[in-house]
C-alpha cells in the first residue's frame, strides 16, 4: 500500500492532440493543454540562459554541438503568443516519440498546472493500445529517474475507456486527434491481435476543412496577423500586422485552431453515405471568422465527417490528393467488424452489444447513430448491435482520463502499483509484469 487515502494519485493522459492531467477520484481533469510545443533554436553560451519560467526550459541537444540549445514553450498560453522563429513541433512523429518534449510536457503539467511535487504522488499513465514495450519502459524510466515518483502504473487507453463506462469487456472505438483506434477489451485486458489503427482522426478532418475552404477562396487569417480598431460603435476596421519572421508551422497551427473550431461548430455526420448530388442543395450554415468576415458552409458540413466512414473521400478535396494511404484505410464500420472477427467466437456477441465511442472526434453529432446503422447492415444476423456513448461530450472527450481517475481511486487497486523499491530491485523491465 502506498500512502493509501492520504495522498491522491495523479492521472496523466498524453494524447496526440491534448494532454490531460488531474487528481484521481475527480470527475474531470484539472489541466488540459495542447500536446504540441513551441521551439526556438538558440545559439550561444548555455550557462548564461536562465529560463524565464518553469515551462520554458533550455537544455543541450544531445547530438548537437554544445552551443546550440532550443527553448521550449509548453501550454496554451505560451503557444498562443506569437514569437519570431518559433516552430510548432509534436512529440509524436511517425510512431517515434521525442522523449525530450514529453519530459517538458509532463513537467509543465506537474509544476505549472497542478502545482505539485511529483515525488509525493503515485502516477497513473495512460498509453496507446498499440504502444511498444520499449516505449512503456522508457516512460517508466523517465518517471522514476527524473521525477522520482513513489509508484507508477501504466494502463492502456482502451481499458481505461472501458472502465469509465463500468464495463470489463467492450469494443472501444477511440477517435482522437491523430488517429482512430479500435481495440477489443476482454476482462480488463486489451486483445492485442484485435487492435486496429487508422490515420483518420480529428487533425485530418481539420486539414480537409482548411483545404476545402481555401479552394473556395476563403483565407483563414490567424489571430496574430491583424488587430481590430473601433471606428464607430460596433463597427470595426481590420488592420493587418506583418510579422515576417513567423514560421510556417506556427502559421499553420494558428489557422488550424480556427478550422478546427469551424469543424466542431458546423459539422455533423450524415445519416447515409455522402453523395455529391444528394447534398448539393443543403441549406448553408454561416460562421463568423475572427477577423469578422462571415463564411457559408454547405455540403462540406456532411462530407468532411463522412471521411471517418469512407476515407477515400479525402481524395475529392482539392489539395489533399497527397493523402495516398486513403485507398488502403478502412472506414469506421469496417474496422469494427474486422476487429471483432479477429477475436474468439465466444466473445463476439458480447463485443457487438457493447461498442464504446471515445475521444474528441467521437463527440461529432450523429456519429453514434450512423455507426449503429452501418453496423446493423453489415453485422451477422444473430448479433445485437449496440453502440454506447456518453451523452455528455466532455465525458466522451475525457473518457480515458476518467477511467484512469476511477481506477486509481479504487481501494482494491492500491496493491497494483509498481513501486520505486520494486523498480530499484528488479529494473525497469519488471513493469511488463506489473502492468499487463
Amino acid at each position: 500500500m502506498y500512502g493509501g487515502d492520504e495522498v491522491s494519485a495523479i492521472v496523466l493522459d498524453l494524447g496526440s492532440y491534448t494532454c490531460k492531467a488531474g487528481y484521481a477520484g475527480e470527475d474531470s481533469p484539472k489541466a488540459v493543454f495542447p500536446s504540441v510545443v513551441g521551439s526556438i533554436d538558440q545559439v550561444g553560451v548555455v550557462d548564461e540562459v536562465k529560463p524565464e519560467k518553469d515551462s520554458e526550459i533550455t537544455y543541450d541537444s544531445k547530438n548537437a554541438d554544445k552551443t546550440k540549445t532550443r527553448k521550449l514553450y509548453v501550454g496554451s498560453q505560451a503557444l498562443g503568443y506569437r514569437r519570431d522563429q518559433m516552430e510548432v513541433i509534436s512529440p509524436f512523429k511517425d510512431g517515434v516519440v521525442d522523449w525530450d518534449i514529453v519530459d517538458n510536457i509532463w513537467n509543465h503539467a506537474f509544476r505549472e498546472c497542478l502545482l505539485i511535487d511529483p515525488k509525493e504522488h503515485p502516477m497513473l499513465l495512460a498509453e496507446p493500445s498499440s504502444n511498444t514495450p520499449q516505449q512503456r519502459e522508457k516512460a517508466a524510466e523517465l518517471m522514476f529517474e527524473s521525477y522520482k515518483v513513489p509508484a507508477l502504473f501504466v494502463a492502456k487507453n482502451a481499458v481505461l475507456t472501458s472502465f469509465s463506462s463500468g464495463r470489463a469487456t467492450s469494443l472501444v472505438v477511440d477517435s482522437g486527434g491523430g488517429s482512430t483506434t479500435v481495440a477489443a477489451v476482454h476482462d480488463g485486458f486489451v486483445l492485442q491481435k484485435a487492435v486496429l489503427t487508422s490515420p483518420v482522426g480529428g487533425e485530418l478532418l481539420t486539414d480537409c476543412m482548411m483545404k476545402s475552404l481555401e479552394s473556395k477562396g476563403t483565407t483563414l487569417r490567424p489571430r496574430y496577423s491583424f488587430k481590430k480598431k473601433e471606428i464607430r460603435q460596433g463597427e470595426f476596421q481590420i488592420i493587418n500586422l506583418d510579422f515576417p519572421n513567423t514560421t510556417e508551422s506556427y502559421k499553420l497551427y494558428s489557422q488550424r485552431a480556427i478550422a478546427s473550431d469551424i469543424k466542431e461548430s458546423v459539422c455533423r455526420v450524415p445519416d447515409t453515405a455522402f453523395e455529391e448530388t444528394a447534398y448539393a442543395n443543403v441549406p448553408m450554415t454561416s460562421y463568423e471568422l475572427p477577423d469578422g468576415q462571415t463564411i457559408e458552409v454547405g455540403a462540406d458540413r456532411f462530407k468532411i465527417p463522412d471521411i471517418l466512414f469512407n476515407p477515400s473521400l479525402v481524395l475529392t478535396i482539392p489539395g489533399m490528393e497527397s493523402f495516398t494511404s486513403s485507398t488502403s484505410v478502412s472506414g469506421l464500420s469496417q474496422m469494427v467488424i474486422e476487429s471483432i472477427n479477429r477475436c474468439d467466437v465466444d466473445i463476439r456477441r458480447e463485443l457487438f452489444s457493447s461498442i464504446l465511442l471515445a475521444g474528441g472526434t467521437a463527440s461529432m453529432l450523429q456519429l453514434k447513430e450512423r455507426l449503429e446503422k452501418d453496423l446493423m447492415e453489415e453485422a451477422p444476423q444473430a448479433a445485437r448491435v449496440k453502440v454506447l456513448a456518453s451523452g455528455n461530450s466532455t465525458e466522451r472527450r475525457f473518457s480515458v482520463w476518467i477511467g484512469g481517475s476511477i481506477l486509481a481511486s479504487l481501494g482494491s487497486f492500491q496493491q497494483m502499483w509498481f513501486s520505486k523499491a520494486e523498480y530499484e530491485e528488479h529494473g525497469v523491465s519488471y513493469i511488463q509484469r506489473r502492468c499487463p
